[in-house]
This record gives structure tokens, sequence and C-alpha cells, in this order.
């Protein structure tokens, strides 16, 4: 598969997709340690609207949606609000949305 992305694309875009490809293996200590500090970080920020482990009622939006190309539209929604959505910049630090974001792409519909 890395020889079909390679030969499909120009070698800036080839890099980053193997970058993408590599961060969805979520099978090392250190990227199952980030999980499930994004998966308490949730728990106790987010689950109140967006629901546990990511179910929610249909009140907000379904975080197993976003994809691996969301991840500039999460941040900025994290960090600044967005319709019913408070702002978080002054709650969470990066490090905790970048675990949070972490515990939604191990559950998202589309890896």
């Amino acid at each position: 598969m890395h020889h079909l992305i390679t030969f499909a694309c120009g070698a800036g875009i080839c890099l980053a997709s193997a970058s993408a490809l590599l961060a969805q293996d979520n099978s090392s200590p250190e990227a199952q340690a980030k999980i499930e500090a994004g998966e308490s970080v949730y728990n106790n920020n987010c689950e109140n609207c967006h629901g546990d482990q990511l179910v929610n009622t249909g009140q907000t939006f379904d975080l197993r949606r976003l994809t691996a190309g969301d991840r500039a539209r999460f941040d900025n929604s994290v960090r600044n609000g967005k319709n019913q959505m408070p702002p978080w910049k002054d709650v969470l630090s990066n490090e905790e949305i970048d675990q949070v974001w972490s515990y939604i792409r191990s559950k998202a519909y589309q890896k």
C-alpha cells in the first residue's frame, strides 16, 4: 500500500500521507496512553454534551464523524466554541486538546 501511495503522489504529499498512515497506528504504548488520557479529559469536560464514549443523543455533533482531515476544524471549535458549544481555550491545554483528538480518532467511524 505504501508503494501505491508513493507512486500516486508528489514527494511532499507522500510524506504527509505516510505520516497520516503511521499516525493511525494506535497500538504503541505511547499512543494508548495518549488515548486513555484523552478519554479522561473527554469524560471530565465533554461527555455531558457529546455523550458517554462519544455516543450522543443527537443534540450535539457526533464526534465519531470527524475524519483525520478535520483536525483544524476540531481545534478551532474546541478553542473558540461553536454554536452552543462554549470556548475551551482557557480551560484545556494544547496537550489535553491533542489527547481528546486522539481519543476521538480512536473511536471514529472512518479511520
